[in-house]
């Protein structure tokens, strides 16, 4: 793959993976709750998560949910009640320092933050369009495919850096519990509202 189109393509996953989506608030919240370094096993699930669809879609997965609209149905309906179900967890999150002595309670595991990808709409929407508009045919195909699984972990990593780090500032900023019960709520407010982003 040419470096022209290597920075484009880049360039479109970058957007795709900077704004906000389940995802990013799922990094944000765990960030305030647990702290940057206690989070980042979720996100190494999401990127390893992001890598098995990738391949899915490379290797003709994709083609299937673009021909039979029932599968992209069925992926939004269980994207969505995951979504709403992971939106109530942190909203009632319970209230802990993390500059405690017992540990906190533990952030989501590696394995949940790789298998929201297989129903993240966003998540297949972005490997899709990468797919679709970066992959080279012929002898080109392979090495194109690789280049765009290093982009989409490159994207993944530093996007997920900043949110978690911005989430880990949240955390060390709010001290009261009200402040804490807020920002709870008002993080499961978002992750809920991206089930409006699956269905628009």
């Amino acid at each position: 793959m040419e470096l022209s189109l290597f920075l484009s393509m880049l360039g479109f996953l970058w957007v795709a993976a900077i704004t906000p989506g389940p995802n990013n608030m799922l990094l944000t919240a765990s960030g305030a709750n647990f702290g940057f370094l206690r989070s980042l096993w979720l996100l190494f699930g999401i990127m390893l998560g992001m890598q098995l669809i990738l391949l899915m879609v490379a290797f003709g997965i994709g083609g299937l949910i673009l021909l039979y609209p029932s599968l992209h149905l069925a992926l939004k309906i269980a994207g969505s009640l995951y979504l709403l179900w992971l939106a109530w967890k942190i909203a009632t999150a319970a209230y802990e320092k993390l500059e405690t002595p017992t540990a906190p309670p533990a952030p989501m595991p590696f394995w949940q933050g790789g298998m929201l990808q297989l129903i993240n709409p966003k998540a297949w929407l972005m490997t899709l369009g990468a797919v679709a508009a970066f992959s080279l045919s012929g002898d080109a195909w392979r090495g194109s495919v690789m280049a765009i699984s290093v982009g989409v972990a490159l994207v993944n990593l530093v996007s997920g850096v900043i949110w978690l780090g911005f989430g880990s500032l949240i955390g060390r900023i709010l001290r009261s519990r009200r402040a804490w019960k807020i920002f709870n709520v008002s993080m499961g407010l978002l992750t809920a509202a991206c089930v409006l982003l699956i269905w628009h």
